[in-house]
C-alpha cells in the first residue's frame, strides 16, 4: 500500500521537474534579445549634386536630300544608250542618256540651208538697180517738163506781139502740162519703188533672223537628244529601258539625281523651345557656321552620328494647328551613310544650366500632385521633403526649390523605411546614379 502512494507522487516530482526544465529553455532566448540593440534599416543614398548641365531635346525628324533633280526625257525619240550604273555618283555635265539623234540632226542642216535662202534673199532685196532705174526716169521727166517750161516762156512774148500764130502756144502750154504730169508719175514710181525695196529687206533681214534661231532650235534639241548630269550627286534607278520611245506627249522621268552630302533633316519644334533657341538659331544662319548651337542626328539605331549638324533654315511661320515650327539642319555625311526619306531624331541643347541642382530621379516620389523625396538627415534620420522640379535630364530632375547641394537623398530602399527613422546609409556609386 505504502509503494501505490510513492510511484504517483514520484511521477508528480518527474513531471514538475520537466516543466520547470521547459520554463528555463524558454526564459533564455528573451534574455538575449533583450540584451542585443535593434537592427537599422540599410538604404542606398545618393548625394545632391550641383554642376552645369544642358537640357536637350528630341525631335522626330526625316532626311533630305538639297538639291534634288529629275534627269526628264526633253525632246522626243528612241532612248538608245544608257551611259551609268544605277546607285553611283555622278558628276555634273556627265553624259547619262543618248536619245535618237538622226531627226535632229537633219533638222539642223535643214535649218542650216534655210539661213542661207534667206541671206541670199537678203542680199537681192538690198540691190538698187531697180530704185536707179526710178530714179533716172524721174529725171528724165524733169528734164522733159525743164524743156517744156522754157518753150511756154519763149513763145508766150512771140504770141503776144503776133510774131506767131496763137496755136503753137497753146501747143507749148499743154506739153508744159503733160510733162508735169510725167514729173509727178515718176516720183511716185520712185517712192513705191523705195518702199517696196525697204519692205523686201526688212521681210529678208526677219527671214534671216527666223533661220538663225532654227539653227539654235534645232541645236537646242540635237543637244538634248545627250542627257548629262545637272548635278553632282547619287543618281537612282533607271525608270525607262533602253528602245522605249520617250518624251512624246510630255517629259518622261529617266531618274533622278540628289546631293546627299551634307545631308538635311525635317523637324518641327514646339514655339516654347523655339524662342530660347531664336537667339544663338538667327546667329548660326548669319555666320554659316553651328558653332553655338550644334545639333546630333540619331537613326534607329538610336546612335548620334559623329558629325554635328547646324540649323540652315527657319520655316516663315508658325503652325497654327501645331503650335510648332518648321527648321532645317545640315549635317556632314562623307560616307553617304544617310540616304533621302530616312526617319530619325534631331537632339539639340535648348538652355544651358551652368549651376543646376540635380536630383536622381528614382528618389523623386509623387504624392497628390506634389514631389517629395526622402532625405537622410544628421544623425542618419529619414525627414521626408517636398521638393520642386523644372527640366529632365538624363536620369535626374532639375530642383528648383527643397533641396541642396550636397544632401543624401534615398534612391533605394523608400518603401522599407518611414520619416523619422534611423538608417543605415550606403552611398551609391557615382557612374550608378545615371549621372
Amino acid at each position: 500500500m505504502g509503494e501505490l502512494l510513492t510511484r504517483p507522487r514520484a511521477i508528480w516530482l518527474l513531471g514538475v521537474a520537466l516543466l520547470a526544465m521547459t520554463a528555463g529553455c524558454k526564459r533564455e532566448p528573451d534574455a538575449k534579445v533583450s540584451a542585443s540593440p535593434p537592427s537599422l534599416t540599410e538604404v542606398v543614398v545618393a548625394p545632391i549634386e550641383q554642376r552645369a548641365v544642358s537640357i536637350e531635346r528630341d525631335f522626330t525628324a526625316r532626311t533630305e536630300a538639297v538639291p534634288t533633280v529629275e534627269v526628264r526625257a526633253r525632246v522626243a525619240g528612241i532612248l538608245e544608250e544608257v551611259l551609268f550604273q544605277e546607285g553611283v555618283e555622278v558628276k555634273k555635265g556627265q553624259p547619262l542618256f543618248v536619245i535618237q539623234q538622226a531627226e535632229y540632226k537633219a533638222a539642223l542642216e535643214t535649218a542650216k540651208a534655210q539661213l542661207a535662202k534667206a541671206q541670199a534673199d537678203l542680199t537681192r532685196a538690198k540691190d538698187t538697180s531697180i530704185v536707179d532705174n526710178y530714179r533716172a526716169k524721174l529725171a528724165e521727166r524733169e528734164a522733159d517738163l525743164g524743156k517744156a517750161s522754157k518753150d511756154v516762156a519763149r513763145y508766150k512774148p512771140l504770141a503776144e506781139a503776133r510774131a506767131i500764130p496763137q496755136q503753137d502756144l497753146d501747143t507749148s502750154v499743154a506739153a508744159e502740162k503733160v510733162a508735169v504730169a510725167s514729173v509727178d508719175a515718176a516720183k511716185a514710181a520712185l517712192r513705191d519703188a523705195e518702199l517696196a525695196q525697204r519692205t523686201q529687206v526688212q521681210l529678208s533681214e526677219a527671214a534671216v533672223e527666223s533661220a538663225k534661231a532654227a539653227i539654235i532650235q534645232a541645236d537646242l534639241n540635237l543637244s538634248y537628244t545627250t542627257i548629262n548630269a545637272p548635278i553632282d550627286g547619287l543618281i537612282g534607278k533607271i525608270n525607262v529601258d533602253r528602245g522605249n520611245l520617250v518624251g512624246k506627249s510630255d517629259p518622261t522621268l529617266l531618274a533622278t539625281v540628289s546631293r546627299v552630302n551634307p545631308i538635311f533633316a525635317d523637324f518641327s519644334i514646339p514655339e516654347a523651345d523655339y524662342i530660347r533657341l531664336a537667339p544663338r538659331i538667327n546667329r548660326d544662319i548669319q555666320t554659316g557656321r553651328g558653332e553655338s548651337q550644334p545639333f546630333q542626328l540619331l537613326l534607329t539605331d538610336d546612335k548620334p552620328l559623329p558629325q554635328k549638324g547646324r540649323v540652315v533654315f527657319v520655316d516663315r511661320a508658325v503652325d497654327q494647328k501645331t503650335g510648332t515650327i518648321g527648321v532645317r539642319a545640315e549635317f556632314p555625311n562623307p560616307d553617304r551613310l544617310i540616304r533621302p526619306g530616312q526617319f530619325g531624331r534631331v537632339r539639340g541643347a535648348i538652355e544651358q544650366r551652368p549651376a543646376a541642382i540635380l536630383v536622381p530621379q528614382l528618389a523623386v516620389q509623387e504624392q497628390q500632385g506634389s514631389k517629395t523625396v526622402l532625405v537622410v538627415e544628421a544623425g542618419d534620420k529619414v525627414a521626408l521633403r517636398p521638393i520642386k522640379v523644372d527640366e529632365r535630364v538624363g536620369d535626374f530632375y532639375i530642383v528648383t526649390d527643397g533641396l541642396k547641394p550636397g544632401e543624401r537623398v534615398i534612391v533605394e530602399g523608400v518603401q522599407r523605411v518611414r520619416p523619422g527613422v534611423q538608417v543605415k546609409p550606403v552611398t551609391q556609386p557615382a557612374a550608378k546614379s545615371g549621372a
